[in-house]
C-alpha cells in the first residue's frame, strides 16, 4: 500500500526554522512534536503493512494526529507573530 508521509517538516516546509527553535527552547512544543511523530509512525506502520485493526481505531489515531498538528500549527504561528512584533 502506498503510504503518504506526514512528518512535520514536510507538512510545514516554510516553518523549519521555527520548528527547530521551538523544539530546542520550548519543552511543551518538544513534547507535542514527539507525540505527533510517535503517532504518525504508528499510523504509517499500520497502513504500510496492512495490519488488521478496526477502522475506528485507525480513524481515531488519525483524528488525534490532526488535533496535535493543529495545536503545533497554532504554536508555530504564535511564534512567528512574536518574532515580527516590535520589541
Amino acid at each position: 500500500m502506498q503510504v503518504e508521509h506526514h512528518d512535520l517538516y514536510t507538512e510545514f516546509t516554510d516553518m523549519r526554522d521555527a520548528i527547530d527553535t521551538l523544539k530546542a527552547g520550548n519543552s511543551y512544543f518538544a513534547g507535542l512534536f514527539a507525540r505527533y511523530n510517535r503517532l504518525t509512525g504508528k499510523v504509517e506502520d499500520l497502513e504500510e503493512h496492512d495490519m488488521p485493526v478496526a477502522d475506528f481505531t485507525l480513524e481515531d489515531m488519525k483524528k488525534a494526529r490532526v488535533k496535535l498538528k493543529d495545536e503545533i500549527y497554532h504554536l508555530l504561528m504564535a511564534f512567528r507573530l512574536g518574532q515580527k512584533s516590535p520589541a
